[in-house]
């Protein structure tokens, strides 16, 4: 009898162990960077008609407002955007390079047992894998509450350093930048590519807001860390919040790493980028109002 009854308590713990074990959940997010900076470099230009003024909206709407599904267990996490079929003529390798600069394309894992992250990433028509471990993320309790799709959420807020490579949070330069700048360029030919006068912040101020009621140390992007589900962070320019959760679905998904692409660290991946990037202003430059790079927009007159 006791034999029988051990077995039985054996076969229940590994059962409930089991199941732990298979815990997953799916989460959609939607993304949305603020684009009235973007919109200023456009105002007042004779250059730009209103066809083409809305042709710039629609494709800066395409690259800010995005879609996410969140897949996790208790351990790992993969963040993807949402698959969508691409318009005439939206489709093309400068498209897919500014998504990705802009928070989307690939795919993001994150392993916050092991404090790593792999992320598959096409620049140029390269393939990168980024590998490193998660930012440590200093979260400050803020003590306030609120609701989020019904679940009881938690404030905290953290400060990071600023990605070289993600555009989102670009900011205009300051008067006294531009005119210093222009000084120094006053005899060179006018520049027309569309990051002139724009610069990068050291630091951005991030919100967060989780909640225990889904014990998981995960988030959105590269977000983690908190006793909760991240459910919506404000980063910088961008707000990316939950709009459905699902826990243990049906359909279980896949939950690993991508294998494709050539493996780098992130800091060596920012500089492959900054270096490229700067090489491509300096061509763009070097053709005029004539260029056709994939990152000039001729904004002035």
């Amino acid at each position: 009898m006791f034999k029988i009854i051990f077995t039985l308590a054996f076969m229940l713990a590994a059962h409930f162990g089991l199941r732990a074990q298979e815990f997953q959940g799916m989460a959609v997010y939607e993304s949305k960077t603020s684009t009235a900076d973007f919109k200023s470099r456009f105002e007042g230009n004779k250059d730009i008609t209103p066809e083409m003024q809305k042709n710039i909206e629609e494709r800066m709407k395409k690259m800010f407002e995005k879609t996410f599904i969140l897949n996790f267990d208790k351990a790992a996490s993969i963040y993807k955007e949402e698959e969508k079929l691409d318009a005439p003529g939206q489709s093309g390798g400068g498209m897919r390079m500014m998504s990705s600069m802009m928070g989307g394309g690939g795919t993001y894992y994150k392993n916050v047992k092991n404090k790593t992250y792999i992320v598959d990433k096409e620049f140029m028509g390269k393939e990168f894998l980024i590998k490193d471990s998660l930012s440590n993320f200093n979260w400050k309790m803020e003590g306030e509450t609120r609701l989020i799709g019904g679940y009881n959420c938690f404030k905290a807020t953290a400060i990071r350093p600023a990605s070289k490579t993600d555009f989102r949070n670009f900011r205009p330069k300051k008067e006294e930048t531009k005119k210093a700048d222009s000084t120094a360029t006053a005899s060179k030919e006018k520049k027309t590519n569309f990051m002139d006068g724009i610069e990068m912040p050291k630091e951005i101020t991030v919100t967060a807001w989780y909640t225990p009621e889904i014990p998981v140390n995960q988030g959105p992007e590269g977000y983690w860390g908190l006793p909760g589900l991240i459910l919506e962070v404000n980063d910088g320019k961008t707000i990316i919040l939950c709009s459905k959760i699902v826990l243990n679905p049906k359909d279980k998904a896949n939950i690993k790493a991508s294998t494709n692409g050539k493996e780098i660290s992130q800091t060596d991946y920012d500089e492959t980028v900054v270096k490229k990037m700067k090489e491509m202003q300096e061509m763009n430059q070097g053709r005029g109002n004539g260029g056709h790079g994939g990152m000039q927009i001729r904004i002035g007159g």
